[in-house]
């Protein structure tokens, strides 16, 4: 019972990341190029706001909060695995902690510094709003470099067959 609740959350996991990453290499290279091209221009796409029926976040939250749920629970359920298959379900549970610690702290107050400046409620030089695009670009790109560690490690959690730890600290399978 317990290696198939863990296989059934290391696929929803995998699938999970595999979502996340595709949806966040879209984001930076088409939605992101459009509002950052051309700055301070086309910060008019930029798609947060009443004026833009979609919001990124109403995507990646609701997808974060199953993503959690699916690496925590192929964690909790695999714990009993041997030290190298645990090993990368901890790693994507760390991946996903280190997006969601970044994402508060990082990331929300660039949204909102840039939103201030692409609908004119703050004026700064053309120059310091191109360097906070820019930065937004390079912190996304670790993002994805992150969102990546975490779909290899669910991909070879799920590679490797699942065994039943030995009590033994020796063994590394």
């Amino acid at each position: 019972m317990r290696k198939r609740l863990t296989r059934t959350f290391l696929w929803c996991s995998v699938t999970l990341w595999g979502v996340a990453l595709g949806a966040k290499i879209f984001d930076l290279l088409v939605l992101a190029r459009a509002w950052g091209g051309n700055v301070p221009v086309s910060l008019m796409f930029y798609p947060y706001g009443k004026d833009w029926p979609i919001d990124p976040g109403n995507f990646f939250q609701p997808l974060s909060a199953f993503l959690l749920l699916a690496i925590v629970g192929a964690l909790w359920s695999g714990w009993k695995t041997m030290r190298a298959y645990r090993l990368y379900l901890e790693l994507s549970v760390g991946a996903f902690a280190l997006i969601w610690l970044a994402t508060p702290t990082l990331f929300w107050p660039l949204i909102n510094a840039i939103y201030q400046v692409a609908h004119h409620r703050v004026a700064i030089a053309d120059a310091e709003a191109l360097a906070m695009v820019r930065r937004w670009f390079f912190y996304d790109s670790i993002r994805i470099i992150v969102i990546a560690a975490g779909f290899f490690s669910a991909v070879r959690a799920i590679s490797i067959p699942y065994a039943e730890s030995t009590g033994t600290s020796s063994s590394t399978t």
